[in-house]
């Protein structure tokens, strides 16, 4: 499935109720992490911009590395996230596994949920999620519009999160 045909596939699942929210100048945005993000996050928020899905989870706020906020935006929970996976269990194809967390999105159960940004190709980078939930982090070989597809079509072996609010839904 191609970016775009993920992106129709979400917008069937979840369709758009308002403008997007957001307007970023993505070249300066990546220039500020020290690389591009992911086209599939890009597209999403051009669409649906930063948020919340079914007042469950949270795509977070695009902002530039280092910026400091009030509230958990996508640098404060990266920061979160990186010192998490120093102390957190991983499933067994993780134990070696020396990610570049970013962080894109969190939720109530406060499950993270990032990127590993080590690939030099941001569309190759797969999820990451911590569930707190079984207090494991796993690996989904899919970008964030896949992901979040494949959550509210119930379409993973089991739910990734630590609430079924979004699974096949």
């Amino acid at each position: 499935m191609t970016g775009e045909d993920e992106l129709e596939a979400l917008r069937q699942a979840m369709p758009p109720t308002a403008p997007s929210n957001a307007s970023l100048d993505w070249d300066q945005f990546g220039r500020s992490w020290g690389k591009e993000f992911p086209s599939d996050y890009c597209r999403f928020i051009d669409v649906y911009g930063y948020g919340s899905i079914e007042r469950y989870l949270a795509v977070l706020k695009p902002e530039p590395e280092g910026t400091v906020t009030e509230n958990s935006d996508m640098a404060n929970e990266t920061e979160v996230a990186r010192e998490a996976w120093s102390w957190v269990r991983k499933a067994p194809e993780l134990a070696e596994a020396r990610p570049e967390l970013i962080a894109w999105g969190g939720d109530a159960s406060a499950d993270l949920l990032c990127w590993d940004g080590s690939d030099e190709d941001p569309d190759r980078w797969p999820v990451l999620v911590y569930n707190r939930d079984d207090g494991l982090w796993r690996r989904y070989d899919c970008g964030m519009v896949q992901f979040l597809v494949r959550v509210l079509r119930g379409d993973f072996d089991e739910c990734p999160l630590g609430d079924l609010s979004l699974w096949g839904r």
